[in-house]
């Protein structure tokens, strides 16, 4: 509908028609209006699947068949832009048999800390991989007319009190780490709604925090979308009208849409900030709605395919010792599957995006189905529960003692991370690390697969010959794990967040689960604390192994100077220099060598995944821009680029660099801030016009007879000691009075009025 015809309807409603329209009707739904033909959309949970909940249980977990698909860490792990969409795509599909409107998600809040319970929504700890993976997973939902709501808008990074917890942050490393890939999302897919979270920031509720709401979303980066709280996120239904929330869910009582209308009444809310928020809700509604049509239907089996093909490409293997996978079944007789999760696999979320799946692919039936023909399979539940049975332990050595491989399955149940609550450690339960101790004591050639939400400690790291990470992978994780294990695929995936020794070596260790909890560790979350701490990580960011090797050969760049205006074309020759074809996820991460703040060592900046066959070689091309060299100066509010050298760095993961490329860049930003009486003589010598104005106020305060310039003089000392004293220090130590603070402050007055 064409905004004027919005702005028509509207001048119709009465102002009870524009307040209602503003609350859910029901859990899912909002309010239709009969009278002017303004239909109802319903939205539902589905971040990895459709959560459609009907019937008049509006909290019951239970909802419609669909498809479970692979959780967004495990998608994150394929690093494939191009399957992200298709994801989008097909949920979109499904939203339309299901008659839903607005999908609820993806979840794009950054991993702080793996205890947060809900990592399993999340992508990755680092914004430009969650950026680009969201923005192709929002523009493939909203290609099918549906529309999108990425949450939780923001600093969403636990679950302890998450109504009332306050996440303190300075304004940088919200703009650097938690607020960008919500930035990338919003410009690169327009995505149609944005969810609200619970929390506070900086004491203030997500759900009224104007300036995250207003001045950066809406008017900073030009959302045209609606701002919906996340269920009974809201507090305050006027000051969040106020503040800039559209919709608040889900239903309320009477008593709060009254409190609006009384509000406006009384002129304590400006109608015409409810006629905006009803214009985005009402041209949403209008996108989105269509007439419910019960033949239109979604080839469950191709979305079960695709489900298995996104399974695939993102679990990550972790160790291969002496190639044992994929399994060479010309070499084995008997093999033994261990663990409760062969048979019960963990393959999704717990709260609410959890799937009512269409099917499950077991993996031990699959196993079964495969080789069991030729193969003697043998299994052994290992564990039934947190607690270790030797009854089971000393069936499972058996078994594997007499194999000729031990494939176990290992993991994190839905008690040890869920939405709503956060966990305690890292650790799996004791029984199934006790199963893969003892099994390993027995049988060295032992395989373990994780399936898990985020990361895990491996105490035992050194003693299977094999380890897989495949997360959550949804409904087809059995066909997708066999298909890894037998070598039908080659192993694709990488990490999507680093892996700690022991969960105090995390950045967020001492500033987690308080009501106000300090997000003291700043821009160094992830693989950038380890990286400037110089500690070494379980495994690092971006990391993962092959059945085959790649060559990176060459890189080059189109310009060796550059200006912070101008893209810089880099290219890099890659080789498949295995015996099996495969894909490589290509990272490319930038390094600034010297700047005014403090920086991470490197940062993600781009990537891209490839096919090669064997002996095949590729060039692959990346383009960076103008934001890729820049940070977020607390002093200016702006991001810039300052000038000086850079390197390209690109490799395998954050910690295999395979080539390296110095740049040098000719910024035009100038540092230009105001200056005062104690502002620094660094501050006055990086100024465009501080060191003329040292230079006319010290020459008058000298010795006649003195021919040296005062300022040459301390500049060349070139001490900490001088570059950090404030200029009224200098002038009340070093001239003992014979310079006049009216003359200093006239000629400041000057020069930060021609700032303006």
């Amino acid at each position: 509908m064409e905004e004027s015809d919005l702005n028509k309807l509207i001048s119709k409603m009465t102002i009870e028609e524009k307040v209602q329209l503003l609350t859910g009707k029901t859990f899912w739904t909002t309010f239709s209006n009969d009278r002017l033909n303004i239909p109802s959309i319903f939205l539902a949970d589905g971040p990895h699947g459709i959560r459609k909940v009907v019937g008049r249980d509006s909290l019951a977990m239970k909802g419609i068949k669909a498809i479970c698909f692979p959780t967004a860490p495990a998608l994150a792990s394929s690093w494939n832009i191009d399957l992200a969409k298709r994801l989008g795509e097909a949920l979109g599909e499904e939203c339309i048999s299901l008659d839903v409107q607005i999908l609820l998600g993806p979840g794009v809040n950054q991993k702080r800390s793996p205890l947060c319970g809900r990592n399993f929504e999340y992508f990755s700890e680092d914004p430009i991989l969650t950026g680009q993976i969201g923005t192709a997973f929002v523009l493939g939902v909203q290609s099918m007319g549906v529309g999108s709501s990425i949450k939780h808008y923001a600093l969403n990074n636990q679950e302890y009190e998450r109504f009332s917890s306050n996440s303190i942050v300075d304004e940088r490393t919200m703009r650097e780490i938690y607020l960008l890939a919500f930035e990338m999302i919003i410009k690169n897919a327009k995505p149609m709604t944005i969810m609200c979270s619970y929390n506070k920031i900086n004491g203030i509720y997500a759900s009224e925090h104007n300036y995250l709401i207003r001045d950066i979303l809406k008017n900073e980066w030009g959302y045209e979308g609606f701002v919906l709280s996340d269920w009974m996120a809201s507090n305050d239904k006027v000051e969040s009208i106020k503040n800039g929330l559209d919709l608040e869910m889900p239903t309320k009582n009477q008593f709060r849409d009254d409190e609006v209308i009384s509000a406006i009444n009384k002129g304590d809310l400006d109608e015409k900030v409810v006629n905006e928020a009803v214009r985005r809700v009402l041209s949403v509604i209008f996108k989105t709605y269509k007439i419910p049509n019960n033949n239109i239907s979604f080839d469950i089996e191709q979305h079960h395919q695709l489900a298995r093909e996104i399974a695939i490409e993102s679990m990550v293997l972790l160790k291969n010792e002496n190639d044992i996978l994929p399994l060479d079944l010309n070499e084995i007789k008997k093999i033994a599957i261990l663990g409760d999760f062969a048979k019960n696999p963990r393959y999704q979320g717990a709260g609410s995006s959890n799937i009512t799946s269409t099917q499950l692919d077991i993996p031990y039936d699959c196993l079964k189905n495969e080789i069991g023909h030729r193969i003697e399979i043998k299994y052994s539940q290992g564990y039934n529960s947190d607690t270790i049975d030797d009854k089971l332990i000393i069936e499972a050595v058996d078994i594997a003692k007499h194999s000729d491989v031990a494939i176990i399955f290992a993991g994190l149940p839905p008690s040890y991370e869920s939405e709503g609550i956060d966990r305690e450690h890292i650790n799996l339960p004791p029984s199934h690390n006790h199963l893969i101790e003892e099994i390993c004591k027995v049988q060295k050639k032992t395989v373990v697969i994780l399936l898990n939400g985020s990361c895990v400690a491996m105490p035992w790291i050194d003693l299977p010959s094999a380890i897989i990470e495949a997360w959550l992978l949804g409904q087809a994780c059995g066909s997708a794990i066999v298909d890894i294990l037998l070598g039908k695929i080659n192993p694709s995936g990488k990490l999507s967040e680093t892996f700690p020794i022991v969960l105090e070596e995390n950045p967020s260790f001492l500033n987690f689960g308080e009501r106000d909890v300090i997000y003291g560790e700043r821009i160094f979350i992830g693989y950038r604390y380890y990286e400037k701490k110089k500690i070494k990580p379980l495994f690092p960011f971006g990391f993962g192994l092959s059945y085959t090797t790649f060559e990176y050969k060459d890189i080059t760049v189109d310009k060796e100077k550059i200006t912070n205006k101008s893209d810089l074309n880099i290219v890099i020759t890659i080789k498949n220099t295995g015996n099996r074809k495969g894909k490589e996820i290509i990272q490319v991460y930038v390094r600034d060598i010297e700047s005014d703040l403090i920086r991470p060592i490197k940062e993600l900046k781009a990537f891209k995944k490839i096919e090669l066959d064997i002996g095949e070689e590729k060039k692959v091309k990346f383009t960076l821009k103008e934001r890729d060299f820049a940070y977020w100066h607390p002093k200016y509010k702006t991001w810039i680029v300052e000038s000086g050298d850079f390197e390209i760095l690109v490799g395998s993961s954050s910690a295999d660099i395979r080539l390296k490329k110095k740049i040098k860049m000719n910024s035009n930003f100038m540092f230009q801030i105001p200056l005062f009486r104690d502002s620094l003589l660094k501050d006055f010598f990086n100024h465009s016009k501080g060191r003329e104005l040292l230079n006319n106020l010290f020459q008058e305060a000298l010795d006649p007879d003195d021919n040296e310039n005062f300022l040459e003089k301390i500049t060349k000392m070139n001490m900490n000691l001088i570059n950090d004293l404030p200029l009224n220090k200098i002038i009340d130590y070093l001239f003992l009075g014979k310079i006049s603070y009216a003359k200093v402050d006239s000629l400041l007055l000057k020069l930060n009025s021609d700032l303006k």
